[in-house]
């Protein structure tokens, strides 16, 4: 049977060797907790905590500032500190709340749950919701609200997002080796929201062991199926996902609840299950820190707020300082001019790369060549798009479709002219989109 993927993509080194076999290890901060009161897409949360006002491990310290928002929670027992502005991976300065930890992590007591079968849709829906839960794949959007579509009865599929294409990072791969009853256990969770749905674990071939590991879990799950994925990037990009598993297709104006789909990522799902079935508020998750630069590349489990230079330390620190330091993976993360910031909900991944190969290059002429057409999984011609961009003609960008790219980076990855194509169109992109919510 062929393997389920898309058309386009590209086959970078993974780079995975580094971090694979490394089982995840738990960190514990030293310095203080700074938590961003946005760590999601939708309004910033509101602190609820005063300056001076002692914490414990799991007490909310900023709720929901709307619908499309989510509370933030203490993951240390301290004393607040500040209420001020502060880096976020991003560079962007944005509202913190700052608490000093006391070592001591006294916790909170959490609500025991009721059986999944006692539960009401409500019941499950509110305790995701009111546990912060949001996408931690790098989106941040909402969970809940993810999870609250107009109309719930026309979704078909719920797929957990295994497919972790990104070079380098193998988080959510030792999650599924080290707790996947717990990714189990949230597709239960989120089914129960849906009656009519089916839900898919898109896995890609290169994790064999994984794949064993679910289907053992679910072969007697029959609204369960796990489906071996074609290993190529962006297979783990939602369009594509979706497609690769259902053989639908959604376009930038386009939710996946309009095709009859739900999309969550690994550490989403098992925020889900601890949300719900533990009643524990997310608080935590699994990092890699990986990159030539870095003495011991692992996996940490890592609670939010935690300085992400104690996170280096804690993988040996550097071998050698690195040219570049990347939050997230090579293809679609950001480089950053710091570490003096905090973990946060979507943060996957620090890179550390020894050499910035990217900037040295020296881009020439397009020579139309036609390789980002065929490598594009959008089915554009980043070439044009990018010449579009280039001249601010967001006009033309728009009418050729430019909003329809990703930003996957396929394109600059084999481009031979070293064009910085993903970044001109992801700049034109950007402008587009503002002005057309403008309209």
């Amino acid at each position: 049977m062929a393997l389920l993927t898309f058309k386009g993509g590209v086959h970078p080194d993974d780079g995975k060797s580094l971090a694979k076999d490394k089982a995840i290890v738990e960190v514990n901060p030293k310095g203080d907790l700074v938590y961003p009161v946005s760590q999601h897409i939708g309004a910033p949360a509101s602190p609820i905590v005063e300056v001076g006002e002692r914490v414990l491990k799991g007490q909310k310290i900023a709720e929901a500032g709307g619908f499309v928002s989510a509370p933030v929670y203490s993951s240390v027992s301290g004393t607040v500190k500040a209420i001020e502005p502060h880096l976020n991976p991003t560079g962007a300065t944005v509202n913190c709340i700052v608490v000093e930890n006391d070592g001591a992590y006294e916790e909170v007591e959490y609500k025991p749950a009721k059986p999944l079968e006692e539960m009401a849709k409500e019941d499950i829906l509110n305790a995701i919701g009111e546990a912060g839960v949001v996408g931690m794949g790098g989106a941040g959007f909402p969970t809940r609200v993810k999870l609250s579509p107009k109309e719930p009865d026309k979704i078909d599929y719920i797929i957990a997002n295994c497919a972790e294409c990104e070079p380098y990072i193998t988080a959510d791969y030792r999650r599924m080796i080290e707790t996947p009853e717990k990714i189990v256990g949230g597709m239960k969770m989120v089914l129960k929201l849906f009656d009519n749905a089916k839900g898919i674990f898109g896995v890609e071939d290169n994790k064999p062991d994984c794949i064993e590991k679910l289907r053992e879990l679910t072969k007697d799950e029959p609204r369960m199926e796990v489906m071996a994925l074609k290993t190529k990037y962006p297979q783990g990009g939602e369009r594509q996902l979706i497609y690769a598993t259902t053989g639908r297709a959604i376009n930038s104006a386009m939710l996946p609840a309009d095709a009859g789909c739900v999309v969550d990522n690994v550490e989403t799902m098992i925020n889900i299950y601890q949300a719900v079935a533990e009643g524990r508020p997310s608080i935590d998750r699994v990092v890699t820190v990986s990159g030539d630069a870095v003495n011991e590349p692992g996996n940490f489990k890592v609670l939010f707020g935690t300085n992400q230079a104690e996170l280096i330390e804690a993988a040996g620190g550097f071998k050698e300082e690195p040219e570049k330091v990347i939050s997230g993976g090579p293809m679609m993360g950001f480089s950053m001019f710091t570490l003096d910031v905090p973990i946060t909900k979507t943060n996957s991944s620090i890179l550390c790369l020894t050499k910035d190969e990217v900037a040295k290059y020296e881009p020439t002429a397009c020579i139309n060549c036609g390789r980002c057409v065929d490598a594009c999984p959008s089915r554009l011609i980043p070439s044009r798009l990018a010449d579009y961009a280039e001249h601010h003609d967001e006009e033309t960008f728009t009418k050729q479709e430019g909003l329809e790219c990703m930003e996957c980076g396929s394109c600059s990855y084999v481009c031979p002219a070293k064009r910085p194509l993903k970044q001109s169109i992801g700049s034109m992109r950007k402008i587009a989109m503002a002005n057309r919510k403008k309209k």
